[in-house]
């Protein structure tokens, strides 16, 4: 190579040029032809040897390599070979030059350490899209861990870049950084909060992706899609997207609908509210007429001979409706409520089925409806919710009861043409 330089040199001033001008000329020339070099040698890495290695691995017969080849994660690997070309050549080129070979060398070094860096964090990407959609970590806040350890390799990698250019041991930024800790803390406060709630949300399995959360306070009511070390994103009912502070799923409440969907049914509990004045006893008329209803004959039979057995010992007079022991046609419709619930179909049998009454207001006699319906999507829950208060708004009649309602403009129109019906000419 020394034989090449002083050639070249001994040529550039055969033709005219100055002694001291054709070493200047010399490190020019050599400097073009190592840049045609470095760009001859990056475009064969990325065009060919790039290119085929990602050719290869999408036909091999394994799946998880696939990864790589999506991610890019041999792209940056065709920098480091004009790099290290010039690391190799820079001592020979910059000899005449030494007080510029070092700096050349640190920014050669740093610039291979950096891309380096960037090759070890596409690994990383990769490593996150496989653990992500491994059936065991889909549901865990894996984003959340690999932003953190993102963050520890940028700093390690500015560590060592400042250890290179300043030629100082890693070490002595390391005890400079532990001075700026308050300032690293304040920096960094919401990505430190974020990984204590991460690693909360984790062990104690609060909240997982795909999870049906509901948050007031931020309306915040649908799916968690991600969850990352800042903010967790959740999809809306609506299909809007809100962004909620990872850290505050440890500080604030939220609702999780996670064990409604896992135990398989959603709770319906919604109330009918009974106008008061149409409560009254059953007569034996009406109870002839409710045997009809296959729901609660066999019930009214066993219900009445209870009765009539109570009577009969305590020896009260049953011709007067109020003496002794009773139904009403509110609580034979209770009844009937609670039957037509255990022979639902769609009503789920193993978990709690009730119908009882609420206090009174000034609405009525709330008879409210409690049971499980037996699916957790949410259109089929709410058709199976809407038929069985459709059955029961019809049947409410069948019993001679009536649902209270709040007066309309149509039952005012109603009450003044009936006073007017019975209101005379005359008057």
């Amino acid at each position: 190579m020394n034989h090449l330089e002083e050639w070249i040199e001994s040529l550039l001033v055969s033709t005219g040029i100055a002694q001291e001008w054709a070493v200047y000329l010399r490190l020019i020339l050599f400097m073009l032809v190592l840049v045609l070099l470095s760009g001859i040698a990056y475009v064969i890495t990325k065009r060919i040897i790039i290119r085929y290695l990602y050719t290869f691995v999408k036909k091999s017969s394994l799946t998880w390599d696939d990864a790589l080849a999506d991610h890019k994660v041999f792209n940056n690997v065709a920098h480091i070979i004009p790099a290290i070309l010039v690391r190799i050549m820079a001592p020979v080129i910059f000899a005449d030059f030494e007080q510029a070979l070092p700096f050349i060398i640190k920014i050669t070094d740093s610039y291979l350490l950096i891309v380096g860096m960037t090759i070890v964090f596409a690994f990383l990407r990769v490593a996150q899209y496989g653990l992500a959609s491994h059936p065991i970590f889909k549901d865990k806040p894996i984003a959340s861990y690999f932003q953190l350890a993102r963050i520890i390799l940028y700093i390690v990698t500015g560590i060592l870049v400042l250890s290179l250019i300043l030629e100082q041991s890693p070490v002595y930024f390391l005890s400079a950084f532990g001075a700026m800790t308050a300032i690293v803390l304040l920096i960094f406060k919401d990505t430190i909060l974020g990984l204590v709630a991460s690693v909360q949300m984790s062990s104690n399995d609060m909240v997982r992706v795909g999870d049906w959360v509901e948050m007031p306070k931020y309306n915040a009511d649908g799916d968690v899609i991600e969850i990352n070390l800042n903010t967790v994103k959740i999809q809306n009912w609506d299909r809007t997207i809100t962004s909620i502070p990872t850290y505050y799923f440890i500080t604030d409440s939220f609702k999780n609908w996670r064990g409604m969907q896992q135990s398989g049914g959603r709770r319906i509990k919604r109330a009918i509210y009974i106008d008061a004045q149409t409560v009254t006893f059953v007569d034996p008329e009406m109870r002839e007429e409710l045997k009809k209803y296959h729901l609660i004959k066999e019930y009214l039979e066993t219900r009445q001979k209870e009765i009539e057995k109570y009577n009969e010992k305590h020896n009260l007079d049953t011709s007067v409706l109020i003496n002794g022991r009773r139904m009403t046609n509110l609580g034979v419709f209770r009844k009937y409520v609670e039957c037509y619930l255990k022979n639902h179909p769609q009503v789920n049998q193993d978990m709690t089925i009730m119908v009882r009454q609420l206090g009174t207001d000034s609405r009525g006699i709330p008879l409210e409806i409690y049971c499980f319906a037996n699916t957790t999507a949410w259109l089929e829950y709410e058709t199976i919710q809407a038929d069985i208060f459709d059955h029961l708004y019809a049947t409410v009649a069948f019993f001679d009861l009536d649902i209270f309602q709040e007066p309309s403009g149509r039952n005012f129109s109603k009450v003044s043409q009936s006073l007017e019906k019975n209101i005379s000419p005359d008057n």
